[in-house]
């Protein structure tokens, strides 16, 4: 067996498993989730019907680089989005989802050869970064976001010996589970750390259609155009059709940016075998095409959020994010309970789960930026997110009263 498996920890779903053993939630109360961000809103028609409508799909091995007219559907809707132009023949790639995109990305960068490498990421994070870090060979080094920036990464706290070996840094913008988005000036210190160092930036951004503020959130590739690097030098974007457009079982995605990076990749992807289904193709051409379902989808959030957000906030630290559908919300210290202890008197009392936010982070100088914090995923319908938002109240005041 590989020895690097044995230094993956649990993914926090299995840690959720773990800490619920035993609790017999109430039957009066019907469960509701808010502990997994698995879009819930109905997946649009017209996907659907691309689907459907292309079934002779099946009769073809795919190319790893995806047909022409998908790539020039990334490039059309970058375009849209960013207002940036790329080669659909160099610089973009279909991948069946970003997490499979952020795992092999790593295993594509990182050389284990060239002593003792690093791989930043922020904290809290998505714990995909740390397992494809140990698992390239290198080790994660854990930069924790500041609460009183709007939970803003503190990369000026990472010292300068552990810029010297790293070989890749993961950022989400908007970041999971805080919902910060990275402005122009935090990009252009990142990007000259990479110019002096020579790490390779991965910009998630699967939450970037998902906002609550008049202005779209920044992308990388858009932050570096902004900045003259129209080359997008040792930088490569993540995007996903999963909660812009609801179809999470699609497992669509693509990724975008420097063009030896995306060579490289690739050649990787062609081994793995991680080429996307013409049928899958059809329908992602039809759903980056489209945007008017996607102002309907985050017009919901918008609505649910404004209508969930000022319930909890009665009793509780929790504030609109920038984007994203999660509430970061923090428990009351009157409740003498760490986050783990909430999430598990909350199932047993009204049947409601969310996510510790102590298993979305690691113990990194000296704390654990994630605890004392719980992540709510309003992916449900809007009655269904009040109601788990009413009862997080009656439960609170019921153990402060």
């Amino acid at each position: 067996m590989n020895p690097l498996l044995s230094h993956l920890q649990p993914y926090p779903f299995e840690r959720l498993r773990q800490l619920f053993a035993g609790v017999v939630p109430p039957a009066a109360y019907s469960p509701i989730s808010l502990g997994m961000g698995e879009p819930r809103h109905p997946t649009p028609q017209f996907i659907k019907d691309a689907l459907s409508n292309n079934l002779s799909g099946l009769a073809s091995y795919p190319a790893t680089a995806g047909e022409l007219g998908l790539r020039e559907a990334f490039t059309r809707w970058l375009n849209l989005r960013y207002a940036i132009t790329l080669d659909p023949a160099t610089q973009v790639l279909p991948v069946n989802g970003s997490r499979e995109a952020l795992f092999s990305f790593a295993q594509t960068i990182i050389d284990p050869s060239k002593g003792q490498p690093l791989v930043v990421c922020p904290n809290p994070f998505y714990q995909i970064y740390e397992g494809a870090a140990l698992l390239a060979g290198a080790a994660p080094y854990y930069a924790a976001s500041d609460p009183a920036r709007n939970f803003a990464v503190n990369w000026d706290a990472v010292p300068d010996s552990v810029w010297q070996r790293t070989q890749l840094l993961f950022v989400c913008s908007p970041g999971n589970p805080t919902g910060a988005v990275m402005p122009l000036t935090e990009w252009k210190k990142l990007f000259e750390l990479s110019d002096q160092y020579g790490f390779v930036i991965a910009s998630d951004e699967c939450y970037s259609e998902i906002y609550f503020r008049d202005e779209p959130p920044l992308g990388g590739l858009q932050a570096a155009d902004k900045l003259g690097r129209s080359d997008y030098k040792n930088l490569i974007s993540f995007t996903s059709l999963s909660k812009r457009s609801n179809v999470p079982g699609m497992r669509s995605g693509f990724v975008a940016g420097d063009a030896a990076l995306i060579k490289a990749f690739l050649l990787y992807r062609t081994y793995h075998g991680s080429a996307m289904s013409p049928i899958v193709q059809a329908a992602s051409i039809a759903a980056w095409g489209d945007e008017q379902h996607v102002v309907e989808n985050r017009t919901r959030y918008r609505k649910k959020f404004a209508q969930v957000t000022p319930l909890l906030a009665g009793v509780m630290e929790v504030a609109l994010p920038d984007a994203g559908f999660y509430l970061w919300a923090k428990v009351p210290e009157q409740l003498a309970m760490d986050d783990a202890e909430f999430a598990r008197a909350l199932l047993a009392q009204y049947n409601v789960t969310v996510l510790p936010g102590s298993y979305l982070a690691r113990e990194a100088q000296g704390s654990n930026p994630g605890a004392q914090r719980v992540r709510m995923a309003l992916v449900a319908e809007t009655e269904e997110c009040a109601e788990a938002a009413l009862r997080i109240v009656q439960f609170i005041q019921s153990r402060t009263a």
